[in-house]
Order: C-alpha cells, then sequence, then structure tokens
C-alpha cells in the first residue's frame, strides 16, 4: 500500500486511542460483593430473552428472530464496545485526516477528546442497542452491570424489576433495527449525509458559519440549539431526519417498557417515577455538563416520543403505528412528532 492510499483512508478520529482513553479515564462502579456481582451478571444476560418475547407480544414485531441474550460488560468494556461502534457508523462519512505529519496527531487528539466523552457517558449508561456493535458489526445489546446495580441502590427499587425493566427498554431498541430491515442502513445513510454536510462545512471555511452567527443568537429563544440554528438549510433537513427518527425510536421504548405493564414488572409505577426523578436531578456542574452535552435534550426526546407513540396507538391500535416501520416515508416528520393527530392523517386518512 503506498503512503498516499495509507493517508487517504487514515479516520480523523484515531478510535483505538478514543478507546484506551475512556478506559483507561472511566471512573469505577460500586463496591458490590462478588457473588451479587455475578447474580447481576446472570440476570441480566437471561432477562434480555424474557423481555424480548413480552416486547414480541405487545408490539407484534420480529416475530420469527431467534431470542439472544444480552452482552454485560463494565464501563471500560462499554466504552471499547461504543468507540468500536461510532467508528464503524461514522467510518464512511468522515474525510481522511490530513496528510503530512499532523495528520496522527490531530487523529490523535480527536480520539483523547473523544475517550474523554465516552469516560463521561460511561457511568451514565444502563444500556445500549447498538446497530454498528458486535461481532461482524452486525449488531449487539449491551447491558452496563455496574450502572444497574448503582441505580437500583440510588432509587431502593427491587433489583429483578428494575432489571428487567431496562431490559425491555433495551431490547425494544433491538427489535426496531432487527425486525426492520431497511431501518439500520437508512439510520447510516443520514449519519453520513448530516456528518458529510459538516465536513465540508468545515473545509470551506468559518466565512459563511460567521455571517449566520448573528441570526441564529437572535432566533435562540424559538427552539433548537444555537448549532443546530448555525446549520445550513440542507443540513438541517437531514438534522430534522434523524432528531425525528430518534425521538421516534426513543419514545417508542419508553412505551413499550412502561405498557409490557405491572404483571410483568410489578413495581413499574415506582421505577418510572423514581426514575424520571433521577433522569432530571444532579448537581448544578452534573446539569451543566448534561446541558453542554445535549442530555436534557435526550430527556426531552423521550417523553416527546413516548406522548406521540401513546396518541397513536390509542388512535390507531398497536397495528395502525407499526405503519411507522413501513419506509422512510411512513416514518413521522419532526412536525408529526409534535402533532401525532397529523401522522395519523397521513397515515390512516
Amino acid at each position: 500500500m503506498s503512503q498516499e492510499t495509507e493517508t487517504r483512508r487514515r479516520p480523523m478520529v484515531d478510535w483505538d486511542r478514543a478507546a484506551a482513553t475512556g478506559a483507561l479515564l472511566v471512573r469505577g462502579g460500586p463496591q458490590v460483593a462478588r457473588g451479587e456481582a455475578d447474580r447481576a451478571v446472570v440476570d441480566l444476560r437471561e432477562l434480555t430473552a424474557e423481555a424480548e418475547g413480552h416486547v414480541r407480544e405487545l408490539t407484534g414485531l420480529g416475530q420469527d428472530l431467534p431470542l439472544l441474550p444480552g452482552t454485560v460488560v463494565d464501563r471500560p468494556g462499554w466504552v471499547r464496545s461504543a468507540a468500536s461502534g461510532l467508528g464503524v457508523l461514522t467510518g464512511r462519512a468522515l474525510p481522511a485526516a490530513q496528510g503530512g505529519p499532523l495528520g496522527p496527531i490531530l487523529a490523535s487528539g480527536a480520539g483523547v477528546q473523544t475517550g474523554l466523552l465516552l469516560a463521561f457517558l460511561a457511568s451514565r449508561v444502563l444500556g445500549q442497542y447498538d446497530p454498528f456493535g458486535g461481532p461482524e458489526n452486525k449488531g449487539e445489546l449491551l447491558l452496563v452491570a455496574p450502572n444497574v446495580v448503582a441505580a437500583e441502590r440510588a432509587m431502593k427499587v427491587p433489583s429483578h424489576d428494575f432489571r428487567l425493566w431496562v431490559c425491555l427498554h433495551e431490547c425494544t431498541h433491538r427489535l426496531q433495527f432487527t425486525a426492520v430491515p431497511w431501518l439500520r442502513d437508512y439510520f447510516a445513510d443520514e449519519v453520513e449525509r448530516l456528518v458529510s454536510g459538516l465536513a465540508e462545512s468545515s473545509a470551506e471555511g468559518l466565512a459563511e458559519l460567521v455571517g449566520r452567527l448573528p441570526d441564529a443568537l437572535r432566533n435562540r429563544g424559538k427552539g433548537g440549539g444555537i448549532a443546530e440554528l448555525l446549520q445550513s438549510p440542507k443540513q438541517r433537513s437531514v438534522f430534522d431526519r434523524l432528531l425525528a427518527l430518534s425521538t421516534l425510536l426513543e419514545g417508542h421504548a419508553d412505551y413499550v417498557m412502561d405498557a409490557v405493564g405491572p404483571q410483568v414488572v410489578p413495581s413499574v409505577e415506582q421505577i418510572r417515577a423514581r426514575f424520571t426523578a433521577r433522569r432530571q436531578g444532579g448537581g448544578l456542574f452534573d446539569r451543566l455538563l448534561r446541558a453542554v452535552l445535549g442530555l436534557d435534550a435526550k430527556i426531552r426526546q423521550y417523553e416527546e416520543g413516548a406522548k406521540f407513540t401513546r396518541h397513536v396507538v390509542d388512535a390507531v391500535g398497536m397495528d395502525g403505528f407499526n405503519k411507522v416501520w413501513r419506509s422512510p416515508n411512513t416514518l413521522p416528520t419532526r412536525a408529526e412528532i409534535a402533532d401525532p393527530a397529523a401522522w395519523v392523517r397521513r397515515l390512516h386518512g
């Protein structure tokens, strides 16, 4: 391989460095006796299959797919998996690093910064389904055992109920991507469009960006952050589609984990109330970090997406709701997320 080809293929972010940095800096989990830790790992691994069975029964998705266990990890394990999945997702969108001697330095610096972010998030994530993680990058459901144990202790909720409740959420995400065959590629294509557009803007220089800044500042109270308001119309269109999709996926999962009901999770109402308070809590520094990282916006996504799902299911039933999965054209727009009746009219007349 020529030096020129090697330079072209070098990613802008050194994902190996990101994984190593995040795994090194992440804080340790709670002190747990060995027997309790082993029980948590076994519970989480086995409960994923049980949880997905309940999700399939409620949603009607993925009836013919195999019921698979989840992968239970510690915080460094989540960092390494997240870095790998992000590398796959962004690999075709991010341009190559600059050539010459600065290329590796810039990629390494970006890797360190990304690793710092992953280390912060690793102490908060309970679980996730990564469509681009796992063996051969075909998808993997992860559950972060120390974070689940820490959360259930802090909220003083029944361990079995809480672990099953978390698994219901993540198994819903797994079914969204495994039972809807076009969703993974659609999501990846939209991310590629967004990231490529942002990269092109950076390459073109700061002049246009600075020119949009006064309008963005004047309109900052009309919804959206400064970063969103600075986007070009083309970028904003892609951003709106991704935001609508993400809100749907998160809200659908939040709806399902509660709708399965007290027959499966007897303390579900208590867990939801305490978990919602925990999501919104935290000290001043934690709230500031959440705002900077956009985590408060993520919380609003759960609420708005669950409200959309609930409205549609109440109006046309679960089968009627499942029309969202027919094609990209049946996904709700960002405006329809806020006005679910408009989506019902468009799809159901």
